[in-house]
């Protein structure tokens, strides 16, 4: 009889032992969808345009904001060292990279959304800037910009045409080169039957004022300053005023923000104590042009500069 209770007690006990408890509450959140099994998930940020600048947020009353601004070209005019400066300024906000919204179908046909999304976070009285140089030269991009806003000021830079030319040439040359890639000389471009090539694309894209002409359609020439690209590269500092002016923005930015590299070459920046020079691929050493062929390109601009003079209603030091 005891042997039988014993065995009925022990059969308890074992029983006991076997049960799971029902936990109060959850242990730990259900695994997400996708998660692999055993995976605690990965705890998820909140989708938002402000917070406190911690933990990689946007500081507080920041917002991604479409631009005020915009650098609209030209291609190898002095597009990057321009808003590497104007960033000096505490109250611009500058986009990274260039977005390509008004040019690429594929990133128009996204909306406005996504373009506001390619954006730096800004506080309200900054004032968001992006540049992308093919803007200037794109047929379809002066209407897209208007209708976005038709009260945003323009900034375009240019340079000497022939300059920008073999500077065009130049980084196409040297983007072949790194990917070890045949690329034919300068000359097999600009000459063709012995003629100047005018179908060449570099040289459509130094026709300023057929490119001007087709903006002026949509924007009052007031909303276009045009910064003067050699004199940028000579002599920052009084550019960058008359860009300030133009954004309306308080004199921020000091002669003392610049500083000239003799190695480089030319002038690089200086910023709460820390000095930044533009990328090495800038500057870079143009290719010998023929005397002869250089001053056919000469000869080629004179009409079509002395056109863009008179749309602007000012001169250039140019060839």
């Amino acid at each position: 009889m005891v042997s039988s209770t014993a065995a009925l007690l022990l059969g308890a006990v074992l029983l006991v032992a076997q049960l799971q408890p029902v936990p109060s509450r959850p242990a730990a959140a259900a695994a997400a969808p996708g998660a692999e099994p055993g995976q605690p998930e990965l705890p998820r940020r909140a989708a938002t345009v402000q917070g406190d600048g911690r933990d990689g947020a946007p500081p507080n009353g920041s917002a991604q904001q479409l631009p005020q601004t915009i650098i609209i070209g030209v291609r190898k005019g002095g597009t990057r060292a321009l808003l590497e400066m104007l960033s000096l300024h505490p109250d611009v906000a500058a986009a990274e990279n260039e977005v390509h919204f008004f040019d690429w179908e594929e990133h128009y046909s996204q909306g406005l959304g996504w373009y506001r999304g390619q954006m730096p976070f800004s506080s309200p009285q900054q004032l968001t800037v992006e540049k992308t140089p093919a803007y200037f030269t794109s047929p379809k991009v002066p209407e897209r910009v208007h209708s976005m806003n038709p009260g945003i000021r323009l900034l375009l830079i240019l340079r000497d045409p022939s300059e920008r030319v073999l500077s065009d040439y130049t980084q196409v040359f040297y983007n072949h080169v790194q990917k070890r890639k045949p690329y034919p000389s300068i000359e097999e471009f600009l000459v063709r039957d012995g003629r100047l090539n005018v179908g060449y694309k570099a040289l459509n894209r130094s026709l300023y004022h057929v490119h001007l002409h087709n903006w002026l359609r949509f924007f009052p020439l007031r909303r276009i300053h045009v910064v003067d690209g050699d004199r940028l590269i000579r002599d920052p500092f009084p550019e960058i005023q008359k860009v300030e002016r133009f954004l309306k923005l308080s004199p921020q930015i000091n002669a003392s923000n610049f500083y000239f590299n003799k190695t480089k070459g030319f002038y690089c920046l200086r910023d709460g104590g820390r000095d930044r020079c533009l990328h090495e691929s800038k500057g870079r050493a143009h290719p010998r042009v023929d005397p002869r062929l250089l001053s056919q390109l000469h000869e080629y601009f004179h009409e079509p500069n002395k056109k863009f003079f008179e749309l602007v209603g000012r001169t250039f030091d140019w060839h």
